[in-house]
């Protein structure tokens, strides 16, 4: 599993029915895959379980927005977002992902869980857009971080100039496909 798995571009699509399920400790490493997370990513449970969930990271998914993700859930709120991730064998799949910590009886956050479904061709398209134009930015740098933060830059740009936040853009997009 260390080898890098180079995109095949070939996509996998999820079922209008069918829901993905993970849950990760507070690092971020996988405790709960269901089965359609196993039969979609092409890996095994054994392989999945403890491994940080961005095993299945593919690299065209703009850094940014991970790092809101992150921002997001350590702020202890939920995110809705649109991810695309690479199986094991290079093929992706999009999701609408719901991603929301888990707390214990106490109100502490113990980790995270994701519940992620189907998204529109015609949704991908337009996230895809957006996406590309943090891409551009993030690859103008060297480091991860500097990566991050120039495309976060780029995300705040774009959704300015629609007069929009990722939360609102996210359901935009949503609504757009139920019509």
């Amino acid at each position: 599993m260390s080898q890098t798995i180079v995109p095949t571009g070939r996509a996998r699509v999820l079922g209008d029915d069918e829901i993905i399920v993970s849950k990760t400790d507070l690092r971020g490493h996988l405790t709960y895959v269901n089965d359609l997370f196993v039969d979609i990513s092409g890996y095994e449970e054994a392989d999945l379980l403890g491994k940080p969930h961005n095993i299945i990271r593919h690299p065209s998914m703009p850094r940014a927005v991970f790092g809101l993700l992150w921002e997001t859930l350590q702020s202890g709120e939920e995110l809705f977002a649109y991810v695309v991730n690479l199986c094991a064998n290079g093929d992706h799949y999009w999701v609408f992902a719901h991603v929301t910590p888990t707390r214990d009886r106490s109100g502490a956050v113990t980790g995270y869980h994701s519940n992620r479904r189907s998204v529109s061709p015609r949704t991908i398209e337009r996230v895809q857009r957006l996406y590309d134009r943090l891409l551009v930015a993030e690859r103008r740098e060297s480091g991860g971080r500097a990566a991050t933060a120039a495309g976060t830059a780029e995300l705040h740009a774009a959704l300015g100039e629609s007069g929009t936040t990722y939360d609102r853009w996210v359901w935009s997009l949503l609504e757009k496909q139920a019509a």
